[in-house]
């Protein structure tokens, strides 16, 4: 295709982007050939939808290659980034995280940010922030800020986000709004404490089977997902309830509901877990399988409890791919694997994983067992609740109400000829005894404590009454763990290290300072926090012949630490450090999660 050169500077004289000048000013540029520009134009004539589409969004379907960066193709983030450029203004990529929804759809309608293809993502008392992927099409812009009486900052963003997020924030939005009204439920001010909130619900609150709030809950779950959220939170307040994730062990606020849409939205909830909708004076715990988008089973644990202004919902997800993840997605070094391999596939004894509440331990118990879990062998797992449904393994929950405690869990599961068997946690004296028993028997036992470090592990074993020398014959092994933010691949940044931390990080071990460690950057990827993802941190401790003759009735924890440690185990911040060297994760990311009595803390006392 011959193109004047001057066509590059037509770019945006007409209101709104037409495929021809765009081609033309994209060749001008040198981000494709007249040839490509040819073939684009072609292929969009022959779809039926071309018309339809935003002109970028038809070049990007197209796939050219992207001249200015070779073997690369010419995506839609770049064409937006180069039309912002074009119209002198800055590019956003639309976090949905970060936006008041609430807030930014009571300033236009949703008719008219439809027609002018407009999305307001900020909203203050001097300024509106719209996002448009149309920027040489300003008419709007003046006639609204005298319309809303504030200034009008516009943003460059994908047509594709704006399509959706108009969809989903008016759509929820409107939700709302419909719920709050089919009652007649006006004015939530009034609402000022317990009392009024049990009269409301008397007086005949929300449906929880009505259209709408069955719409809100369907986004809330879907929107979960696409985000990696790992926890769901719904928390009544006087004013306004609020919704928050946890996103790589982060809390983060995602929306707020008036007090009765959020009542609605509990109920809800508590159908689809099977739960008693009535009862809301006592905690409760239920479960909810669904679908992902993509099309995944994902389970959800859903837990009930009751406040001064409702009931809390946490819903905590368990999305297999995450849940049951291959040993070389744990973070195990190859020296660790083969340590924890070691442990586990061994006919009998009990092998233990350790850490506070978070820290990955139902990870990596259901990760090893799905790796044990072979036909020719019986899997039973006794747990309080079953956190991940899994077919490989027969699983029975705990409940309390019919005195099926653990230990009596533990009990039955003898009579089912068992090979490996997994308790959920080891809480008291008839739980740790039905697992010596267990073992002794000649079964694999796994199981959790909630202790800082590997050496103590014995310590509570014995603090809990279990006799020193039935530890000796049936302990295998103990690891403990935590949980650390992996940096973003896509952003990460190469930077030395401080000395400051890395001694704080190594603690007195002599471990040379790593020539060059990455830092958190923060990108599009992982709305700007510079981490994506987490990763496990592990202390290995083998129960030797060594170790086994020092478990006494007053164990000495220091020199077990001790002796320990010259048995090759690795306590968790050399680990820590080993992930920080390969540029994993960050010196100070790894020493908000060290416990701060670690095995060498002990050991230097």
């Amino acid at each position: 295709m011959a193109v004047n050169p001057q066509h590059g500077a037509l770019l945006g004289r007409r209101a709104r982007l037409e495929l021809d000048e765009v081609l033309a000013s994209l060749v001008v540029d040198g981000y494709l050939t007249g040839e490509d520009a040819k073939r684009v134009r072609m292929g969009s004539r022959s779809g039926k939808t071309a018309i339809e589409l935003h002109p970028l969004v038809v070049i990007a379907n197209a796939k050219p290659e992207n001249r200015r960066d070779a073997g690369r193709p010419l995506s839609l983030e770049s064409l937006m980034e180069w039309i912002a450029g074009k119209a002198d203004l800055p590019y956003l990529k639309i976090d949905p995280m970060k936006v008041n929804v609430a807030q930014v759809t009571q300033v236009v309608s949703s008719a008219y940010a439809q027609r002018h293809r407009i999305l307001p993502v900020s909203s203050s008392t001097s300024e509106v922030v719209f996002a448009t992927a149309e920027p040489f099409d300003t008419g709007w812009a003046t006639d609204l800020a005298h319309m809303i009486r504030r200034d009008v900052r516009r943003v460059v963003s994908s047509p594709i986000d704006i399509n959706r997020y108009l969809q989903e924030f008016y759509g929820v939005q409107r939700s709302i709004q419909l719920a709050q009204d089919a009652k007649g439920i006006g004015d939530t001010s009034k609402i000022i404490n317990f009392e009024q909130l049990v009269e409301l619900g008397k007086g005949g609150e929300l449906g929880a089977d009505d259209r709408h709030v069955v719409h809100i809950v369907d986004w809330l779950l879907q929107y979960a997902f696409e985000q990696r959220a790992s926890d769901i939170h719904l928390e009544p307040r006087r004013d306004a309830g609020q919704m928050r994730f946890r996103i790589d062990g982060v809390m983060q606020k995602v929306f707020e509901l008036p007090p009765p849409v959020m009542t609605a939205v509990t109920s809800r909830i508590k159908i689809l877990a099977r739960m008693d909708v009535a009862e809301k004076r006592r905690p409760q715990d239920g479960r909810i399988k669904t679908r992902s988008a993509g099309g995944r089973e994902v389970e959800l644990r859903i837990s009930s409890m009751p406040t001064a202004f409702g009931e809390k919902i946490v819903m905590r997800i368990f999305d297999p791919d995450l849940v049951m993840k291959d040993f070389s997605q744990l973070g195990f070094s190859e020296e660790e694997g083969l340590l924890w391999r070691g442990m586990v596939e061994r006919p009998h004894g009990i092998v233990l994983v350790t850490g506070p509440t978070g820290s990955g331990k139902t990870t990596t118990l259901y990760s090893t067992l799905k790796h044990l879990a072979k036909p020719e062998l019986n899997v039973c797992t006794v747990e309080d609740p079953i956190e991940m449904v899994s077919p490989e393994l027969n699983q029975m929950q705990v409940q309390a109400s019919i005195d099926l405690d653990f230990a009596a869990g533990v009990r039955t599961l003898l009579r089912q000829d068992p090979d490996i068997i997994m308790i959920g946690e080891i809480r008291d004296l008839e739980t740790a005894q039905m697992a010596v028993q267990a073992s002794l028997t000649g079964h694999l036992v796994l199981s959790t404590l909630h202790t800082n470090d590997s050496p103590s592990a014995v310590t509570r074993l014995l603090d809990l009454g279990v006799p020193h020398y039935l530890i000796q014959s049936t302990l295998t092994g103990v690891v403990a763990q935590r949980l650390v933010r992996t940096l973003c691949p896509h952003c990460k940044r190469a930077t030395t290290q401080s000395a400051d931390e890395w001694r704080a990080v190594t603690h007195g071990w002599d471990i040379p300072l790593p020539e060059r460690v990455f830092e958190a950057v923060g990108c599009l990827e992982c709305r700007k926090t510079g981490f994506l993802g987490r990763t496990g941190i592990y202390e290995m401790m083998p129960v030797s012949s060594r170790l086994r003759g020092l478990i006494s009735a007053e164990l000495d924890l220091s020199r077990l630490g001790a002796a320990a440690l010259k048995d090759g185990m690795k306590p968790l911040r050399i680990s820590a450090a080993a992930q920080v060297a390969a540029g994993v994760t960050t010196a100070r990311e790894v020493l908000n999660v060290l416990p701060p009595t670690d095995i060498d803390d002990i050991i230097s006392s």
